[in-house]
C-alpha cells in the first residue's frame, strides 16, 4: 500500500497553487481523457474550481499528444489544468506553457518526472507509492485534491467512486476497493451517498428486465448467454423465475436474495451444458455492487457501473459534454441524451465484436499472444472499450490482447490488456511505453491495460518490439 501520509503533505503547497490562480481571476482550462476516469476528474475538478468562483472550461481528448500541446500553447488560455493524461510529459508542458499547468494523474510515470518534478506540478499517485493501477484512479486524485482544497466537496466522494469501478479498479476480494479507493468509499458511505452489497453484478441492475440484463453482461462472458436475449429469457423463465410483476418487467435490483439465489442455479444449470464456459463464471458475477442512494430508482445513474458506462459511452461517441453535465448535476436533458448515447454504444460494440470473431483474418492468435486487426472497423475512440470486452471473452481467455485501429491521420492505435485469467507477469503499460517510444510514437498505461499510438510506417518494427518485451524481464510486474 502506499503513502497516504505524504500524499496530503504534497496537496497542501498543490492547493494553495490553485487558490492562488483562482484567486488572481484565471482563466482555467481543464484538458481531460475521455473516457469514465477522465470525465469523472475532469468534472470534479471543474467543481470544486466552479465552486471557488474560477472562470473555467473542460475539454476531453483521447490521447495527450504533442499536437495536443501545440494547441493548448496556441490557445494560450491563463492557466491548465490536466487530468487523466500528461504521465511522462511534464518536460513538454514546461517548454510550451512554462509554469502555467498542473496535471493529476494516476498512470505510471518515469522516475526522471518524479525526480524533476521540483515545482510540485505533478500530482500523480507513483511519486506517493500509491498503484495508480488497482489503489486509485484520476477521479480518486481529483476527488484527493478537491476536498483538500475544501472539506465541503466531500459530496464529490461518490463520482470518485464511479471513476473507480469505471476505471476496474474493484480488484479486491469480491470486487471490493483497495488502498485509497477504500478510504474515499468510506467517506461515501459515511456521508450515505454510497451503499455497498454482494449481489449479482448485471449489467442494467436498475434499468434493465432482467434477461435483457443478462443478455447485456459480458464480464463474466458466458458463451451462449452474453449477447442472446432469447436464450436468457428461456434460462430464467424454465426456472420458473418471475419475470414480470403486474405486465412490468421487473430490473435485477428488485429481486429478493431466494430469487436471486434462483437466478444463480439458472444460470449455473446452463453453464453446465455449456463446453465453452467453465463453472468458474459463477463466482465472477458475485460483488459488490455500489448503489448511489441520491439517484432515483430504475435510473441509469443509479449504479455506479452503470454510470461509468454511460460515461464511457458519451465520451466514446464524441458527447464528452453529456457526460460532464451529468456528473456536475444536469439531471434533465443531459440525463435524456446520455441514455440514447449508451444505447448507440452497446450496439456499435455488439456490431465490432461480432465482425472480429466472423472475420477470422482480423485475429492471428498464438495461445499467449492475440493480435487483433481493427483497420477499417473499429474507431480509434472505441478501442479501449472493444479490447476489454475481447479480454473478457473465453475465445481470448490467458492471452496478452492487443487491438489495433488505423487512425485518419495515418498513425496506428493500440490498445492492450490482459485477458481473463492470464497469468502473464508483463507490464503492459511498460511495454507500451518503450515499444511506442522506440518506433517514435507515444504510449502508456497499467500493468493490465495500456494504450498507445505510433506512425504507420513503423508498424512491423513495433509488434517485433512487442513480441520481444512480453518475455523480457525487465518489463515483468514484481
Amino acid at each position: 500500500m502506499g503513502d497516504g501520509v505524504k500524499l496530503v503533505q504534497a496537496l497542501k503547497p498543490f492547493c494553495e497553487k490553485l487558490r492562488s490562480v483562482v484567486e488572481s481571476g484565471s482563466e482555467i482550462s481543464i484538458i481531460t481523457h475521455l473516457d469514465a476516469d477522465g470525465i469523472t476528474s475532469g468534472s470534479i475538478m471543474a467543481t470544486a474550481l466552479a465552486r471557488m468562483g474560477a472562470k473555467c472550461s473542460v475539454r476531453t481528448v483521447s490521447d495527450m499528444n504533442p499536437g495536443v500541446v501545440e494547441r493548448m500553447k496556441a490557445e494560450a488560455h491563463d492557466f491548465y489544468v490536466v487530468t487523466d493524461l500528461g504521465g511522462g510529459m511534464a518536460a513538454q508542458f514546461r517548454k510550451a506553457l512554462g509554469d502555467q499547468w498542473v496535471v493529476i494523474d494516476h498512470h505510471q510515470i518515469p522516475k526522471e518526472e518524479m525526480l524533476t518534478d521540483d515545482a510540485g506540478q505533478v500530482m500523480n499517485a507513483w511519486k506517493f507509492g500509491i498503484d495508480g493501477g488497482v489503489e486509485i484512479p484520476a477521479g480518486g486524485m481529483a476527488y484527493m485534491v478537491a476536498s483538500a482544497l475544501d472539506r465541503k466537496n466531500r459530496d464529490l466522494s461518490c463520482i470518485a467512486v464511479v471513476s473507480a469501478v469505471g476505471d476496474r479498479q474493484d480488484q479486491g476480494d469480491k470486487k471490493s476497493f483497495l488502498g485509497v479507493n477504500k478510504e474515499i468509499l468510506e467517506t461515501a458511505r459515511s456521508m450515505g451517498l454510497v451503499s455497498v452489497d454482494l449481489d449479482i453484478m448485471l449489467t442494467g441492475r436498475e434499468t434493465r428486465p432482467l434477461h435483457e440484463a443478462l443478455a447485456f453482461t459480458s464480464f463474466p462472458f458466458i458463451d451462449g448467454l452474453t449477447w442472446n436475449r432469447d436464450n436468457c429469457y428461456t434460462a430464467l423463465k424454465n426456472a420458473d423465475i418471475k419475470l414480470k410483476d403486474s405486465g412490468r418487467w421487473r430490473v435485477p435490483a428488485e429481486f429478493s436474495q431466494e430469487e436471486k439465489s434462483a437466478i444463480l442455479e439458472a444460470i449455473a444449470k446452463f453453464v453446465v451444458t455449456s463446453s465453452k464456459t467453465s463453472a468458474g463464471v459463477i463466482d465472477d458475477l458475485i460483488g459488490n455492487v455500489y448503489t448511489l442512494a441520491g439517484e432515483d430508482k430504475r435510473s441509469q445513474l443509479r449504479d455506479a457501473r452503470e454510470f461509468a458506462t454511460l460515461l464511457n459511452a458519451c465520451g466514446r461517441i464524441g458527447r464528452s459534454g453529456v457526460g460532464i453535465a451529468i456528473c456536475m448535476g444536469d439531471r434533465n436533458a443531459m440525463l435524456t441524451a446520455g441514455e440514447e448515447i449508451s444505447g448507440e454504444y452497446r450496439t456499435a460494440l455488439r456490431n465490432y465484436i461480432s465482425t472480429i470473431f466472423a472475420e477470422k483474418w482480423r485475429v492471428s492468435d498464438d495461445g499467449k499472444v492475440a493480435l487483433v486487426n481493427g483497420d477499417g472497423l473499429v474507431a480509434g475512440d472505441m478501442l479501449g472499450a472493444v479490447s476489454s470486452l475481447l479480454a473478457g471473452s473465453q475465445n481470448l481467455a490467458g492471452r496478452l490482447v492487443f487491438v489495433r485501429s488505423l487512425a485518419e491521420d495515418g498513425t496506428y492505435k493500440f490498445s492492450s490488456r490482459k485477458g481473463l485469467g492470464s497469468a502473464s507477469r508483463a507490464n503492459l503499460g511498460l511495454i507500451m511505453r518503450h515499444c511506442a517510444e522506440s518506433a517514435k510514437g507515444t504510449g502508456g498505461g497499467h500493468a493490465a491495460a495500456a494504450g498507445c499510438r505510433i506512425p504507420s510506417a513503423a508498424l512491423d518494427d513495433f509488434i517485433m518490439c512487442l513480441r520481444a518485451a512480453i518475455n523480457d524481464e525487465k518489463f515483468a510486474t514484481a
